[in-house]
């Protein structure tokens, strides 16, 4: 399973997946990032705008697929792209890599033994220009670099979780999370994002929350946990805004705080009543 890097060239023996749909103000920072690769796999979903134009680049090889959810997309694109070295790292089109952690991937994938599967890195998240620790409860954890062979994605909600065949280990640097759309864009997305988590909450509604999965070492399951303990409160906008700004610190980033925890407020407001509306309309 050891990678290393390619000694006559520079590069690092690591393959990078990115999913795009209209990234167009984001995809050259993230193209910008991973120019250590040179197998960059773009996977875009119908772009309408420039982001095709903007990967044409050395290296850069683009497909495209409809859009079905992320672990879908990620699974398609392993199975179809013939990725050309056995770890992989995926992105979206709005993340960058930092100098620091492409240089923790490579000395991670040249050193892994056959029992390490994969490694989960924690994603920070900017927006207004400025990292919001506070507000979007950081450290999230995302298990992004992966050896091909040992990890299937599967959709959750808006999101995506995964069955990793062995160890996932941790990285210490960050990933960097910062999209440029804008606030439209944000709400465009997050209407949609709060149909596919409805779907998910009423389809978990029946079964239990274990507690050894909140008081689990594991942050991913930790995370899940908290997430289905808030999906069954009542008010639960109001109580993760309580969580976010004041339990978990928000209010210390002044009013893009304020501002961001009343934003994923809303989001949960938004999925309750999506919940009802499909309760009621079954």
């Amino acid at each position: 399973m050891k990678g290393s890097e390619n000694s006559s060239t520079g590069f690092a023996s690591v393959s990078v997946m990115i999913l795009t749909m209209n990234e167009e103000v984001n995809i050259t920072e993230c193209l910008d990032s991973v120019t250590w690769s040179d197998d960059i796999i773009v996977i875009d979903s119908g772009s309408t705008d420039r982001t095709l134009e903007f990967t044409a680049r050395p290296y850069v090889r683009v497909y495209e697929n409809k859009f079905e959810g992320f672990g879908k997309q990620r699974n398609w694109a392993l199975d179809n792209t013939s990725p050309k070295y056995a770890w992989v790292l995926m992105l979206d089109g709005d993340e960058r890599v930092t100098p620091e952690l492409a240089d923790e991937i490579r000395q991670k994938t040249d050193a892994a033994d056959s029992n390490t599967a994969a490694f989960k890195v924690r994603r920070r998240f900017f927006m207004w220009g400025r990292w919001l620790r506070f507000s979007n409860l950081y450290p999230t954890w995302v298990v992004r670099l992966i050896h091909r062979n040992r990890v299937r994605y599967l959709n959750r909600g808006h999101g995506e979780t995964q069955e990793v065949d062995g160890i996932i280990l941790d990285l210490k640097h960050d990933l960097i999370d910062e999209n440029h759309k804008g606030i439209d864009a944000w709400f465009e997305r997050h209407n949609l994002y709060a149909t596919q988590d409805a779907l998910l909450e009423l389809g978990q509604s029946r079964s239990s929350i274990g507690v050894n999965k909140i008081i689990s070492s594991d942050p991913l399951q930790r995370r899940a946990a908290l997430k289905r303990i808030i999906a069954n409160l009542p008010a639960r906008p109001v109580w993760y805004f309580l969580y976010s700004y004041i339990l978990r610190g928000g209010f210390l980033e002044g009013r893009d705080g304020l501002t961001f925890c009343s934003m994923r407020a809303l989001y949960q407001g938004m999925v309750s009543v999506k919940k009802y509306d499909l309760k009621k309309r079954r």
